[in-house]
């Protein structure tokens, strides 16, 4: 069974950094692209950031782009959104899931909060 549990959210001031992660497991970590998500009050989920598997391919929106970095561990089938730079539009909760810029498994995690307000 798919497992995906996002952690290391918070309520950060603007200008802030924190460190997502999301522990991935009942797949092929190492073989298979991630992906971060987000989703504010009212809005549909976005895409943020793509890693490939081998982490020699990345993508990012261009909302985040030169403020956010992705990374992956394939030992600890991990996946990490290092966000830095923070604006209060980066307020959402973040998800992630397998796949290069698109999902792949429908049962999502239970995501983790960013609030990013003074």
């Amino acid at each position: 069974q798919v497992q995906l549990v996002e952690s290391g959210g918070g309520l950060v001031q603007p200008g802030g950094s924190l460190r997502l992660s999301c522990a991935a497991s009942g797949f092929t970590f190492s073989s298979s692209a991630m992906s971060w998500y987000r989703q504010a009050p009212g809005k549909e989920r976005d895409l943020v950031a793509s890693i490939g598997s081998l982490s020699y391919m990345r993508h990012f929106s261009d909302s985040v782009k030169g403020r956010f970095t992705i990374s992956r561990d394939n030992v600890k089938n991990t996946v990490y959104l290092q966000m830095n730079s923070l604006k209060p539009e980066d307020t959402a909760v973040y998800y992630c899931n397998a796949g290069w810029k698109t999902y792949v498994y429908e049962n999502w995690g239970q995501g983790t909060q960013v609030t990013v307000s003074s």
